[in-house]
């Protein structure tokens, strides 16, 4: 590994589960996953200039579309973890879409999802699974 591969990998948190497409999912209470961006994600992506996210209340399907998010560089799109519905949405990002490169496993979160089947959170890869992953693409 090299070095920048080695420092990555201690940022991922242990708790957290993993896509392919660069998003965590974090199990809060009561069948709710918090959804962010991973570090990786963050440091293709540059700056971060705006976080565009649905409204509270809107309903989203696993490894679909539900957001974008820009940067300096780029557009991408955000894609679902799991399905369910939007029951809170990180307003802060609006104002201060740094917060994803400042702390993308903090208050850099996204969004907040009352998960319909808390099955797509099991299979979601867990930390060694999303390193292995990250590293073979570097």
């Amino acid at each position: 590994f090299n070095k920048r591969a080695k420092r990555e990998m201690a940022q991922n948190p242990s708790d957290l589960r993993y896509t392919k497409d660069h998003e965590w999912a974090r199990l809060l209470d009561d069948g709710i996953a918090e959804v962010g961006v991973t570090s990786y994600a963050v440091e293709q992506l540059g700056d971060v200039t705006l976080v565009d996210l649905p409204e509270a209340g809107s309903d989203v399907q696993a490894h679909e579309r539900f957001g974008d998010i820009e940067s300096v560089k780029t557009v991408s799109e955000l894609f679902a973890p799991v399905s369910g519905e939007i029951v809170e949405v990180n307003d802060e990002l609006e104002g201060s879409p740094e917060l994803v490169n400042e702390a993308p496993y903090d208050k850099g979160w996204m969004v907040r999802i009352k998960m319909n089947a808390p099955a797509e959170f099991e299979s979601l890869m867990e930390p060694p699974g999303y390193e292995d992953f990250v590293s073979k693409i570097e």
